[in-house]
């Protein structure tokens, strides 16, 4: 019976789908005559950064020594191609030179080691959408880099100081809200366009609800802000803003955004030798990330937690378990297997690193480990100046599922509170069976009798070091020993010295939340100004060096680094500050001039329309069928259970809490989102990847969780018997899509119902059971909607 009711589903979704899906909200994203934005997208993040990282090096304008005489840094230079011809045949991958050295079929390249799968089949697809790439091409000569400071250098944008310009004068003043909207309505009057017209009420409303908290609005609070923006105007959004930032929610939609650039994950992730084993503590740090951003900690001092929360002194045992907590953000990163892995010990320094280097400086300091950076002013000496810093720490991940082949056992931090969690294996308690592995035949895991708690971080070694260049990236093999420091690109006033008899993390903190440090507060408003808009002013948010984007508009950039620090540092002061501004405010929908112009949109002439991300879609398909649990999660479904992901079974429990504390267990992730985009939380990501894959399709229609949310939205309609079908249809669009049916589609709408359940009446003769499917169709048809799952 209910594989029928699924068919039926379907049958009627594909004929609702195609009259909603066709509605005009695409009109926004008009995609230009040569790319559109998914081709940018697409080249942005799944073909640029394997360039970079695979070919730069020796196939560029930065080249010692022009490989094959190919250049690969450029649009012209692949087309052009090298001594064997062309890199490709646009369309025809099979006949792609490129191709085939990636698949070592006569050439072979990157020559050190072929690629993985999944990255050739990413340049396979490429190369047959007809290698779409918006790369401004360069003269086609490689030549040596010459020596040269970043300030004489403007391809090292991002090393310069930070300017605070004067907002530029405009033809149109009483436009501009704030003071950013001079720096964007400047542009468009240079272009000679005009802004698009400012956004519905109903949209600007939905709008701010999802970027604010994540969650869609209520029929009732859309109600509520309707009537006070008809009255009160602007008043009316401030209002509202000031409320969604005080909600709790906001830390749990702005927390996740954090977490992807923390890299957090629940288990270990694959090590290289098939073991995925369980971190049944980081969700503490998860919870961490969440308060601190709705207690509005200044992102200097939260960042300073996250490295050195141990060095930091507590007020009180609360403040230090806080501080303990906060320091994972160092530890639970993934780590490659221990066995036969002589720099182990290494690649932990080295995912620290990256998160800091990548994470907070949007630079991609990991690649110097093995030899200077091919194209941004970071030597190897500076590499290993943090390594010592990092060297000196010690990482506290547990017990690593008692598999020392991934990695040796190490101790927790142990907190204040009361609890029952695994015990670090240092610990004099008494273990205690855990009757949850018991219960799935796996050997019994020790745990600690109640008075978790136990947190991953990191703290100080009792021996301080200076670290040896690893010669190639190879322990084995030492270079000379470099003091702990920092980068020396970065020319600052004041460098704060590292003390003798500590290992300097809390000096590097110091040093990132300088107020002259280039990079830090440009990388995170740059971050907030992409979740608000879709696109950062930067389009590269994790690479501020040579081959990043540069900003869109540099001195936006600069006056909005600016005010962040100058006014405390403060996230939700800037989430306030620019959501508040008119060019927020402004319609998805343009006229025509400004597609043809500007189709990318950076001009910021119209706002972007954006696709719910996993987490979002998932929360709204909740609270939308009245199911959600707005109370914040409890612990994990693993906080009990330190053993291997892929011999533990499901190890993903069912709740209605939101997303963001789901398990997130690397390299098995929640089923309810895997669908749509999550990072695989192996290395910092700051925009994720937005892909159209048929498993997105299925989901939508076949899933059990979409199915059963549908069913209980069905029967909470049908809940008032003093409705009838008609007020029941509105009532179903107010609370899908927050508006009322048109004519036309409450027609249709009743029109289905009543076809549904004829069609129906044969497999179903009980007619409250019957009712429920028809009703559960029209509710699942409007929450797979484009209208459903974008936000204008």
């Amino acid at each position: 019976m209910r594989k029928l009711l699924t068919l039926v589903s379907a049958v009627c979704w594909i004929f609702v789908v195609a009259f909603y899906s066709a509605t005009p909200a695409w009109s926004a994203n008009k995609p230009s005559t040569q790319m559109n934005p998914k081709e940018r997208a697409f080249f942005e993040n799944k073909i640029r950064p394997v360039l970079v990282k695979k070919c730069y090096s020796c196939h560029s304008s930065k080249s010692e020594e022009l490989g094959g005489k190919l250049r690969m840094d450029s649009r012209d230079g692949m087309r052009v191609g090298g001594e064997s011809g062309p890199a490709f045949v646009e369309g025809r991958p099979n006949e792609s030179l490129l191709i085939q050295a990636l698949r070592y079929d006569g050439l072979e390249m990157p020559p050190d080691e072929p690629l993985s799968e999944a990255v050739i089949r990413d340049f396979i697809q490429w190369v047959e959408m007809g290698v779409p790439d918006p790369r401004i091409d360069h003269p086609l000569i490689a030549k040596k880099p010459d020596v040269e400071s970043a300030a004489a250098n403007p391809e090292l944008w991002s090393f310069q100081s930070i300017t605070n310009p004067t907002p530029p004068a405009v033809k149109q003043p009483n436009w501009c809200f704030d003071p950013l909207d001079r720096f964007v309505l400047a542009r468009i009057e240079q272009a000679k366009l005009k802004p698009a017209h400012d956004a519905s009420p109903v949209h600007l409303v939905r709008r701010l609800y999802f970027d604010l908290i994540g969650l869609p609005p209520t029929a009732e609070q859309v109600e509520a802000f309707l009537n006070d923006y008809e009255q009160h105007q602007q008043q009316a959004v401030i209002r509202l803003v000031d409320e969604l930032l005080a909600s709790p929610h906001f830390g749990e939609r702005w927390g996740r955004h954090w977490l992807d650039v923390a890299r957090y994950g629940e288990s270990n992730g694959n090590d290289g030798l098939g073991r995925n084993p369980t971190f049944p503590h980081a969700w503490r740090y998860r919870d961490y990330v969440v308060q601190a951003l709705n207690d509005d900690v200044p992102y200097d001092r939260f960042l300073t937690e996250q490295i050195a929360g141990d060095l930091l002194t507590a007020k009180s045992p609360a403040e230090r378990d806080r501080f303990l907590i906060a320091t994972g953000f160092l530890a639970i990163g993934a780590k490659p297997a221990k066995a036969m892995n002589v720099n182990f010990d290494m690649d932990v320094v080295n995912d620290q690193i990256n998160v800091i280097g990548t994470g907070v400086m949007g630079l991609s300091i990991a690649c110097a480990r093995c030899h200077d950076h091919k194209h941004d002013p970071i030597p190897t000496s500076d590499y290993y100046a943090l390594a010592g810093i990092f060297l000196s720490t010690e990482t506290m991940w547990g017990y690593a599922a008692n598999q020392p082949l991934t990695a040796p056992e190490t101790p927790l931090h142990v907190l204040k509170a009361k609890g029952h969690y695994v015990a670090p294996p240092d610990s004099g308690a008494k273990p205690k069976v855990d009757e949850r592995t018991l219960s799935r035949k796996k050997k019994p895991q020790k745990v600690y009798p109640a008075g978790t708690p136990l947190a991953m971080g990191v703290r100080e070694k009792k021996k301080i070091v200076d670290c040896k260049v690893n010669i190639k990236g190879e322990s084995k093999k030492l270079g000379p020993k470099v003091p702990r420091g920092f980068l020396s690109a970065c020319q600052m006033e004041q460098t704060p010295e590292l003390p003798d008899k500590s290992s300097g993390r809390l000096q590097l903190a110091q040093w990132l939340t300088s107020a002259d440090h280039p990079q830090t507060s440009r990388v995170m408003v740059n971050r907030i100004w992409l979740q608000l808009f879709g696109q950062a002013l930067v389009r590269t948010p994790d690479d501020f060096g040579v081959y990043g984007e540069r900003p869109t508009h540099p001195q936006l950039l600069d006056h909005l680094a600016t005010r962040f620090r100058t006014e405390g540092w403060s996230i939700k002061q800037l989430i306030r500050e620019i959501v508040l501004s008119h060019t927020y405010q402004l319609s998805s929908f343009c006229d025509e001039q400004i597609l043809d112009t500007d189709p990318e949109n950076r001009l910021l002439c119209r706002h972007n329309r954006r696709r719910l991300d996993a987490e979002s879609l998932r929360d709204s398909i909740l609270a939308v069928s009245g199911q959600l649990n707005r109370e914040p999660g409890l612990g994990s479904a693993i906080a009990n259970v330190d053993e291997l992901v892929n011999k533990a079974g499901n190890l993903h429990l069912p709740h209605n809490h939101r997303s963001i504390y789901l398990c997130m267990l690397r390299h098995s992730e929640p089923p309810e989102l895997s669908a749509f985009d999550l990072p695989d939380s192996t290395k910092p990501v700051g925009k994720r990847n937005e892909t159209t894959l048929p498993t997105q399709s299925l989901f939508l229609l076949n899933s059990p969780f979409l199915v059963e949310q549908a069913d209980s939205f069905a029967k909470d309609v049908l809940a008032d018997p003093e409705l009838n079908d008609t007020d029941r249809v509105h009532l179903v669009y107010r609370r899908a899509l927050n508006r009322s049916p048109e004519s036309s589609e409450l027609q249709r709408a009743l029109k289905l119902l009543e076809d549904v359940d004829q069609a129906l009446e044969s497999e179903i003769s009980q007619a409250d059971l019957r009712r429920v499917a028809v009703w559960a169709t029209l509710c699942q048809a409007l929450l797979n909607t484009n209208e459903f799952r974008y936000v204008d």
